[in-house]
């Protein structure tokens, strides 16, 4: 646990201490975001937040895990690297999107091809492909190429669904830092320290740079960060859901931390089930926002990438509210639904899918709901 902390607290000093010269810098040789029709700033904000996260979490990272034999660490590494270049080539001299996606698949084929299940499950368990829907849709196993193809759409959806949501101040940043903490604790409590220390190494640098970006933001994460921050939460998000279905001793890890920790007999703690439906509850804010603006996109027959200003941070800031109060309300929704998601695991995630999906779309339509009741309330 020592070297967990440890490196959350590098992590965060790290990012912090290097962002007020990255803004210098950027200001210097005029490194900005320039305020546009479908931005939510109104001045020229610098974009190179995303160099700062990358430096804590790779040091972070590659610092306390040094004496580690987990396999697949130099894998991580080798595809944040590439992910950092691409997105800072971005930041500073805008990128083609088919050049972008072809980075985006390079990271996600060296994750997906290279980290393999270590040949003793019972040492540690090293999970990044899916395998198994548990009956999700009807589909259980999957054929190894398919795993292989829905793996890699599953890393890129995630890279480009939090990208997406970073729209307003320290909305991503803070998404970032919840989604990091719950898969962090679920791998303590699992004793997978080495993806611990990733996850919490990210959750120390976002919390450093909430400082930054979260009131009046002083710099943006940008294309490095947003691409950073997907890549390892989609990472941690494939394992959590591998891990809980493929390695039988999650379950009994899981239910003696509580017995131990908590003091909690006689519990039984099975997420095998449950486990893809409760990684999209973490990732619910990202994930959502992207499919409902793509099918909204469809809907008007325009193409799914053309940006617009239809996200649902956009409608809750249309209400008259701040960023930071519109962050905070979506950090609330998305605690939320991760506790609800937690709570409903006892079910299969066909089911949980199905109430998560239906509470995301009504909550989805408050901001409609408010905007014609003022509407209607100032004309009356």
């Amino acid at each position: 646990m020592i070297k967990v902390l440890l490196a959350l607290l590098t992590s965060f000093s790290i990012t912090f201490v290097a962002i007020p010269s990255i803004i210098k810098v950027a200001r210097m040789k005029n490194l900005f975001d320039e305020p546009g029709e479908r931005k939510s700033h109104h001045s020229k904000i610098p974009t190179l937040g995303g160099v700062a996260l990358f430096a804590g979490i790779i040091f972070a990272f590659t610092f306390w895990t040094a004496e580690s034999s987990y396999q697949p660490r130099q894998y991580i590494i080798a595809s944040l690297i590439i992910m950092f270049f691409i997105g800072i080539k971005d930041d500073i001299i805008p990128l083609s999107p088919i050049k972008k996606f072809i980075g985006q698949l390079m990271s996600a084929g060296i994750i997906v091809f290279f980290s393999n299940p270590v040949d003793d499950p019972s040492k540690s368990f090293t999970f990044f492909r899916l395998t198994n829907m548990v009956g999700v849709l009807g589909v259980y196993e999957l054929p190894v190429n398919v795993s292989y193809i829905l793996t890699i759409f599953t890393i890129l959806v995630i890279i480009n669904a939090y990208n997406l949501i970073d729209g307003i101040d320290g909305l991503a940043a803070g998404i970032g830092v919840i989604a990091s903490f719950t898969f962090g604790i679920f791998l303590y409590m699992v004793e997978n320290t080495v993806l611990a220390t990733l996850s919490f190494a990210l959750c120390g640098s976002l919390l450093a740079f909430l400082y930054f970006n979260l009131s009046n933001a002083k710099i943006f994460m940008g294309d490095t960060g947003s691409l950073i921050v997907g890549l390892i939460l989609s990472i941690l998000a494939i394992n959590f859901i591998e891990a809980n279905i493929n390695n039988p001793k999650t379950s009994e890890e899981l239910s003696q931390f509580f017995q131990k920790h908590f003091n909690i007999q006689n519990i039984s703690i099975d997420l095998s089930r449950s486990a893809p439906a409760i990684a999209i509850g973490i990732l619910i804010i990202p994930l959502f926002d992207t499919l409902r603006v793509f099918f909204f996109r469809a809907i008007r027959r325009t193409s799914p990438f053309r940006p617009d200003r239809n996200h649902i941070h956009h409608k809750i800031i249309a209400l008259g509210l701040n960023h930071k109060k519109a962050s905070f309300i979506l950090y609330f929704v998305n605690i939320l639904f991760i506790a609800l998601s937690f709570s409903l695991r006892n079910l299969h995630s066909g089911q949980i899918l199905l109430i998560l999906g239906i509470l995301a779309a009504s909550l989805s339509q408050i901001p409609y709901l408010l905007k014609l009741y003022k509407k209607k309330k100032s004309v009356s």
